[in-house]
């Protein structure tokens, strides 16, 4: 019988004990996913984001051969879910789920995160326009009335917002920055308060999604004056897009897209980023997401990367010159 010295017997027993743990560590790169994936969507179910969120899952799961949970945990205006995901394990099987208020909260705030370090872009996959209604009360029916008739008034005009410092109050803001109209911010709970305020004539104006002001618009309850993006929207084509009616600076839009904690593996941001632009474009999936007044805005990790970058940049400015303020 062979003796092994007792150092070197220590050594072959913890190289043996050592060989499972060294292959769970590579498993994520080599057979990527090997359990389910959880999508966080940092806001309450039910909403445009919830619902494209799991529109995707479905998909998702069936081309990864795994299980894809949507996991809510919304609280503090979306920052819960995301710290939650900062500090997630980055083996590439959580994701979290953001729009456009990832970018704009570190311009108003001290965060526990931080929105472009502690992450890395997987996709962007849908935007919505914005589109801004009036009281019929309101003398105007196009924007160089409304300009004009907000530019006569001895004091600010109102506006409805869910959020202060979000896409609806920054648009505001910006909206005052451009054409010099004064107009005040009114902070309501949800979009269902907001929208009744502008409903009920408490509030002048409104900056709401447009799958959120169709209805509206269609009751004849709330005037349409202009909606974000490049196109008139094909249910009002009588509304001009802010560009048409002179303020084409007014571009502040919903988008949506996909992150993963800072470290993920390249290979799993490769490969979700490409099965999200992959399913953006199928057309059941685009007719779906009309229904929800989205958009495909379908980019890759490195597109969407340079992308965020860019709003971060845009979004901190009209913070600054517009003076915002967030007390904590």
């Amino acid at each position: 019988m062979i003796r092994f010295p007792y150092e070197a017997t220590r050594v072959v027993l913890l190289c043996a004990a050592l060989m499972p743990v060294a292959a769970a560590a590579a498993q994520p790169a080599s057979q990527y996913p090997n359990r389910p994936i959880r999508i966080v969507v940092p806001y309450s179910g039910g909403g445009t984001g919830d619902t494209l969120v799991r529109l995707l899952s479905v998909r998702l799961s069936e081309s990864l051969k795994q299980p894809v949970l949507v996991d809510n945990r919304p609280g503090a205006d979306g920052r819960i879910g995301t710290q939650y995901v900062a500090n997630a394990n980055p083996d590439g099987h959580t994701l979290l789920s953001i729009l456009t208020t990832h970018v704009i909260s570190g311009a108003l705030m001290k965060l526990p995160y931080d929105p472009i370090r502690d992450f890395v872009p997987v996709a962007a996959v849908a935007v919505a326009e914005l589109g801004m209604g009036v009281h019929p009360s309101v003398p105007a029916s196009n924007l160089k009335e409304f300009i004009a008739w907000g530019r006569s008034l001895p004091q600010p005009l109102t506006y409805a917002t869910t959020q202060i410092g979000g896409n609806q109050h920054l648009a505001g803001e910006l909206f005052t920055l451009i054409t010099g109209v004064k107009m005040s911010p009114i902070p309501y709970k949800g979009g269902g308060d907001a929208m009744a305020a502008v409903m009920g004539g408490h509030v002048n104006m409104y900056f709401g999604s447009m799958a959120s002001m169709t209805p509206v618009f269609r009751s004849g309850k709330v005037r349409p004056i202009a909606v974000t993006g490049t196109a008139r929207d094909p249910e009002f084509p009588n509304m001009q897009t802010f560009a048409e009616g002179g303020i084409p600076g007014l571009d502040i839009r919903l988008w949506y897209g996909m992150l993963m904690p800072a470290k993920a593996p390249r290979v799993a941001i490769d490969r979700v980023s490409r099965l999200l632009v992959e399913t953006v474009a199928l057309p059941e999936i685009r007719t779906a997401m009309a229904r929800q007044g989205l958009n495909p805005m379908p980019m890759d990790a490195a597109q969407f990367g340079k992308f965020m970058r860019t709003e971060l940049a845009r979004y901190a400015d009209i913070v600054k010159r517009a003076d915002i303020r967030i007390e904590q």
